[in-house]
């Protein structure tokens, strides 16, 4: 399976809303709730004590998500060889060890619990902007949540604000939209990600 295709994008890092301010839970769009329950892999009512000890005196807001993500980023450490497909953002903590998907997932959680909506985004990310050496291109998945009215983009696993990040899907987490899904035995042999920055000029304009 393989799959090319060219993106446009600002060539800007991921935004940055300071100022968003997180809203009473009696005031959120009602399509936003079902992003506070707990799911498959954000099991919050195993994690609801641990995150108000830690974060209930932060400022509420975008600086509460930072927070959140701060410690996630600090005290999980990425590590390719141990990933499990079936760790919960609960396990995540209790091991200290994951790759991008179980950080996402307990950053999901952790801001679920302190009633911030929170959902999972699975895409690809460039190094695009990076210092040398830059590392390989790679499937990612991060984090978006709902402040000041609007969906902001956090990644606690990498935890700076990045260029060329392509979102492919959203869900509730990785369960709702997995790299792959699959159906009966397979083997993933091998994958390669890739992304290049192009001149504007050479970007395909339709006719």
């Amino acid at each position: 399976m393989s799959c090319d295709g060219i993106l446009r994008d600002t060539g800007q890092r991921d935004p940055i809303a300071h100022d968003a301010a997180q809203f009473k839970v009696e005031d959120l769009p009602s399509e936003t709730l079902v992003y506070l329950l707990g799911s498959r892999y954000c099991d919050t009512d195993l994690l609801s004590n641990q995150a108000w000890n830690l974060f209930e005196h932060t400022a509420s807001g975008w600086p509460r998500v930072q927070a959140i993500c701060d410690f996630v980023h600090d005290y999980v450490s990425f590590d390719y060889m141990k990933a499990d497909a079936t760790r919960t953002a609960s396990m995540t903590l209790s091991v200290r060890h994951g790759v991008c998907r179980d950080f996402a997932h307990l950053a999901i959680a952790f801001c679920r619990c302190m009633n911030i909506p929170a959902r999972y985004c699975t895409g690809y990310l460039s190094e695009i902007g990076q210092k040398e050496p830059e590392t390989p291109d790679d499937f990612a998945a991060w984090v978006e949540v709902f402040l000041g009215g609007a969906w902001q983009v956090f990644d606690p696993r990498n935890n700076t604000r990045r260029i060329g990040r392509v979102l492919i899907a959203r869900g509730r987490d990785a369960a709702d939209v997995p790299l792959t899904q699959t159906f009966g035995p397979v083997d993933l042999t091998d994958f390669e990600v890739w992304t290049r920055e192009i001149a504007p000029q050479a970007c395909w304009e339709p006719s």
